[in-house]
């Protein structure tokens, strides 16, 4: 059986990690239930030339005929889906990553909020103790996101800033992009290709 892997894109600068994590999810042949917020459909605006559409069945179509990856392998939730599956442990994901992930949505995961469907399926992977990794994409860190990191982390989740080495010595911003998605994929234990291990360039 394939792995389900939620994923959300929050607000923060990086809609490229995001985006590429999604391209490696279904190419891994994962079956991910995606959320975009409204502040991260901005972003990607901002930052892409994607010209995403803004309702999630148009959305499953672009990524599904983007990926060449039948529809039956993304399913796409608005942010007051209540009824997806991902909002309820009894069909809690195998595993769910924010990517990017913005200190706001890591205040509400910390203190349990769940005012959104991509905070209460957060809160579902937390309780029913599957992995939640969160690419964090914010600097410098206040006190404030520190202690709510660690609260995360004491919880269980993997804090994954995107924070791209350079010793691979990256010549395009996509190998930077490719960095931060091949340590998120390692958290998942899904194989990958994008960069190899430590000591085997």
């Amino acid at each position: 059986m394939s792995l389900h892997v939620a994923l959300a894109m929050t607000g923060a600068s990086g809609a490229q990690y995001g985006l590429r994590l999604l391209e490696c999810l279904l190419g891994a042949d994962c079956r991910v239930s995606l959320m975009i917020s409204k502040p991260a459909q901005v972003v990607i605006g901002m930052e892409t030339d994607l010209g995403l559409p803004s309702r999630p069945a148009e959305i499953r179509r672009f990524f599904c005929q983007l990926h060449d990856v039948p529809e039956s392998r993304l399913a796409v939730h608005g942010q007051e889906e209540w009824t997806a599956p991902v909002a309820s442990g009894s069909a809690a994901p195998d595993a769910m990553v924010v990517c990017p992930c913005t200190t706001a949505t890591v205040s509400a995961l910390a203190t349990g909020a769940s005012r959104s469907l991509i905070e209460r399926a957060g809160d579902v992977v937390l309780k029913e103790r599957r992995p939640l990794v969160l690419v964090v994409r914010e600097t410098p860190f206040s006190p404030i996101h520190l202690e709510n990191m660690l609260t995360l982390a004491r919880a269980g989740a993997v804090i994954l800033p995107a924070n791209p080495g350079f010793y691979h010595r990256p010549a395009a911003v996509s190998e930077l992009v490719d960095f931060v998605v091949a340590r998120v994929l390692d958290h998942l234990g899904i194989p990958q290709e994008l960069m190899a291990p430590w000591g085997a360039q």
